[in-house]
């Protein structure tokens, strides 16, 4: 077969040629799937007319400090070698979602709907723990704003708006379609712009009615939005499931940020978690952000190619079931490679794992997290240093408690439109484009996922892997010796207090004096 260089490639793609001479408008690009979807663009269309990057100041940073800043990020290395002159296709607009008309001036707002044939909403509040008002008045209120502006572009060709597979918490199903939200979206924009704060605290759990969080109910009210106002507008919605790092693109590895999978990771690798609330059989519901992102792509140039379609359409970017490492099988393989590539810095050895049964969970969250948590504030008050971990392990908990909501049901997202995606595309737009999930080696990219957690959040090398690794021998140790010493201490309790004890209590001490054994002979063959 003729291999193709990477510019032959370009010349031969359909998908990058539709693409090319087109005006672009992306917001909530300097997000972590917005920061892979600029370069994905810029490298695989590379005949891009303009970019427009709605950006606005943050903390007193102009958004043309914030662009320069935004390539300076790691995954913009490759293309800036070897086009220095790409970032002149990317446009900075200043303005900001939440402001009114979207806080464009006049002069832009005219260069927007004049120009702009294709725009990707990513902008979203993705928290959990936020109240009703700002995600209302981000996602929903945002989405609005974004739409009236759709409407003055005259060439526009598509728009695709990024949702999530959890817009829809209480159905067991979620299939490519619309769904009503619980209620009318322009009333809650009314309740929130009317009512105070107090007032929209109360009145939230009976609106949510069974949603997990104010993040799923603004979604669910975006959609709603969308299909009520949207109707003559070339729209795509497309729902990632847990976007998690890259499997082969930008980086293989590349994570940003410590929501979802990765702050947990963390958490357990540093011995922080010692527990989890999960059904280990669950399928983990997680995509890789590249695969999410060319699914948006090839998504917006099916719908942009769709003339006459006079609907919203709706695209699962999710993985299918069969297809998934379950929550165990994940997490057990990422134990075993975190004592391949351990953290340099751990409080103690990272043997946590997940619970099934809640009490049991709330169990170690009791003697493992806290009491350890307390006991070594204790310590630090004595010696006038400064408390920490109680603190840490609160924020901890607020934050399992969640995220344990996705980990302890069964999840059902179809997802036909997303696998037939590539059907019509040559295979050099296959290969480009690439959105085939079926046979993800897990096992290699978990190994990938932790290398590039230690490499672009945590800033480890892979010179530091020896140390790490005698740190975590020590951390071993130690651990093993506080749970012999624990258990010593239990018998010799029982020996001194309990009738009876004496006669069985040769029998304890041979099986533990065996376990001791065991557990060094496995500590010998680990390190």
């Amino acid at each position: 077969m003729e291999l193709l260089t990477t510019v032959d490639k370009h010349a031969k793609s359909q998908i990058a040629q539709w693409y090319a001479g087109k005006c672009i408008l992306i917001t909530g690009a300097t997000g972590f799937m917005g920061k892979v979807l600029v370069e994905k663009l810029l490298r695989s269309c590379p005949e891009i007319k303009r970019i427009y990057l709605l950006i606005r100041s943050k903390k007193g940073v102009d958004p043309l400090i914030r662009k320069e800043q935004f390539f300076k990020c790691v995954i913009f290395n490759k293309i800036l070698k070897e086009n220095p002159n790409v970032v002149h296709k990317v446009q900075v607009v200043k303005g900001d979602v939440l402001e009114d008309e979207l806080g464009l001036n006049a002069n832009d707002t005219n260069e927007l709907a004049s120009n702009v044939e294709i725009v990707f909403h990513c902008a979203a509040n993705v928290r959990f723990d936020q109240p009703l008002r700002p995600m209302v008045q981000m996602n929903v209120l945002g989405t609005l704003k974004l739409l009236q502006l759709a409407e003055k572009m005259t060439n526009l060709q598509v728009i695709i708006h990024v949702s999530t597979s959890y817009c829809q918490c209480n159905e067991s199903v979620l299939e490519e379609r619309a769904y009503p939200a619980p209620q009318n979206p322009y009333d809650i924009i009314k309740m929130v712009e009317d009512m105070t704060d107090a007032d929209l605290k109360e009145i939230t759990p009976r609106l949510l009615n069974g949603l997990p969080n104010t993040y799923a109910y603004s979604k669910a009210l975006t959609e709603d939005l969308i299909c009520r106002y949207g109707k003559e507008l070339p729209i795509i919605i497309t729902r990632p499931s847990i976007v998690t790092a890259a499997i082969n693109e930008p980086l293989p590895g590349w994570i940003e940020g410590v929501n979802g999978p990765t702050g947990l990771m963390i958490g357990a690798a540093r011995g922080i978690i010692r527990s989890m609330h999960c059904n280990p059989e669950y399928s983990s519901t997680v995509i890789p952000v590249d695969k999410a992102i060319n699914g948006m792509i090839v998504a917006g140039y099916n719908r942009g190619k769709s003339k006459g379609v006079n609907c919203v359409e709706f695209c699962n970017l999710c993985i299918s079931k069969k297809a998934l490492f379950s929550w165990g099988e994940s997490i057990e393989t990422g134990k075993r490679f975190f004592y391949e590539y351990p953290l340099s810095y751990a409080l103690w050895y990272p043997d946590g794992s997940i619970k099934k049964n809640y009490y049991h969970h709330l169990f170690c969250v009791i003697f493992f997290h806290y009491l350890p948590a307390y006991l070594i504030d204790f310590f630090l008050l004595l010696f006038g240093r400064k408390q920490f971990l109680v603190h840490v392990q609160k924020k901890i908990s607020t934050g399992l408690k969640l995220l344990q909501y996705y980990t302890t049901k069964d999840w059902d997202f179809r997802n036909e439109k997303f696998q037939r995606l590539s059907d019509n595309l040559n295979q050099i737009d296959q290969d480009i484009f690439d959105t085939s999930v079926s046979q993800v080696n897990w096992e290699q990219y978990i190994r990938g996922y932790i290398i590039g957690m230690r490499t672009y959040i945590l800033g480890e090398s892979v010179e530091t892997i020896p140390k790490a690794k005698k740190v975590l021998r020590r951390l071993y140790i130690l651990d093993r010796a506080t749970k012999y010493t624990i258990c010593l201490l239990l018998f010799w309790f029982l020996w001194a207090h309990l009738e009876g004890f004496v006669e069985r209590s040769d029998a304890i001490i041979r099986s533990s004096l065996y376990i001791i054994y065991k557990d060094y002979n496995k500590t010998v063959n680990t390190f």
